[in-house]
């Protein structure tokens, strides 16, 4: 549990860090997560013009899902301002219960994401995407996918 703490505190320290050059981030909720978690708390942040740090923290009765990744967003002028499309790699730590006398089990995988996303106006983005992860760690075993949809407050 220290070593999650720790990690959460790192990455929050990271994009404090980030923040004190670029102003653009985004807090809000993605639905569909990875490790089967359900909704997920989602955090970007811009590290430059056109590329961006995410990170998701799942929860639910039988363990927790934290992802991050690195994005590159390019713009899609095609379909109208605001409209704008993404790529980008990460990793993911789970840790999940193995029995019913509460024992658990840390996983650690490798995940990839393409998305579209639409800006309005008015601070809100929403955004669908399909992240597949392959776990690494315990053992290498196959994973998760699937797509989600994501609305987040811009600030």
């Amino acid at each position: 549990m220290k070593k999650i703490i720790l990690t959460l505190a790192l990455v929050v320290s990271f994009a404090g860090v980030i923040q004190a050059q670029y102003a653009d981030k985004a807090i809000g909720l993605r639905f569909g997560g990875g490790f089967g978690v359900g909704a997920e708390i989602s955090y970007q942040q811009d590290l430059a013009k056109d590329h961006r740090l995410e990170v998701d923290l799942g929860m639910n009765n039988w363990g927790f899902g934290l992802n991050g990744v690195y994005q590159w967003v390019w713009a899609l002028p095609q379909l109208g301002d605001g409209f704008d499309w993404y790529a980008g790699v990460g990793a993911g730590l789970g840790s999940y219960k193995i029995n019913n006398e509460g024992a658990s089990n840390f996983s650690l995988g490798v995940l990839g994401q393409v998305g579209i996303e639409y800006k309005f106006n008015i601070p809100l983005t929403l955004s669908l995407d399909y992240r597949p992860e392959v776990l690494v760690s315990p053992s290498f075993n196959g994973g998760y996918d699937g797509i989600c949809l994501s609305a987040r407050y811009r600030f």
